[in-house]
C-alpha cells in the first residue's frame, strides 16, 4: 500500500483522507448503484471489449443483454469488494481525478500500461475473471467523475475524517 501511495504524492497529489475498513455486501451495494442506466453502461461496455477481441459474449454470460451482463458484472464487484479489508483513501490535487486514473491504468490489468498501478500488482483479466464468473482482481479503484466522486466521497468518509 505505501508504493501505492507514495505514486500518487510523487505525482503531487496529497491525501487529505485513508482509513481501513470492512464492508458488506449492503454497503457495497450502494457503491455500485442498482439502477438501469448504470448496469447498462457497464453491460455495453463488456460487449464492446468483447467485441474487440472477437470473443463470443453469450458463452460466457449467457445472454448478449448489456442490463443482464451489468447486473452480473455488478454482483461480481460486490463480492470481491466485500470480500478483504479495503483502505478507502481520498486524493486532492491538480486535475486530480484523470491524474489518478493515468496512474492507476486501464481497469483490466492485462492491457494496462506497464508501470501503471494495476499492471505492476496484477496479472489478472477480464477475459478470465469473466469465464470464472468474478471480478478482475486489480487492487485499485478510482473515481472515473467528478461527479463519482462527490457521490464515493460522501459515501465513503464523514466530513470530520477529512483532512
Amino acid at each position: 500500500m505505501g508504493e501505492i501511495l507514495s505514486r500518487f504524492e510523487r505525482a503531487g497529489l496529497r491525501i487529505v483522507g485513508s482509513k481501513t475498513l470492512t464492508v458488506t455486501r449492503e454497503f457495497v451495494s450502494r457503491h455500485y448503484p442498482d439502477k438501469e442506466e448504470y448496469l447498462r453502461s457497464v453491460g455495453e461496455r463488456t460487449l464492446e471489449g468483447y467485441a474487440k477481441d472477437d470473443l463470443d459474449a453469450k458463452e460466457i454470460f449467457g445472454t448478449e443483454g448489456p442490463l443482464k451482463i451489468g447486473k452480473l458484472v455488478r454482483n461480481w464487484n460486490m463480492d470481491y469488494l466485500a470480500e478483504k479489508r479495503v483502505i478507502a483513501v481520498v486524493l486532492e490535487g491538480e486535475r486530480a481525478i484523470a491524474n489518478v486514473r493515468k496512474i492507476v491504468g486501464k481497469t483490466d490489468p492485462s492491457t494496462a500500461d506497464p508501470g501503471t498501478v494495476r499492471a505492476d500488482y496484477s496479472s489478472d483479466s477480464f477475459g478470465v475473471a469473466n469465464k470464472e464468473h468474478r471480478s478482475v482482481r486489480n487492487l485499485v479503484h478510482a473515481s472515473g467523475s467528478i461527479e463519482d466522486a462527490k457521490y464515493e466521497l460522501k459515501l465513503w468518509f464523514k466530513s470530520e475524517e477529512l483532512v
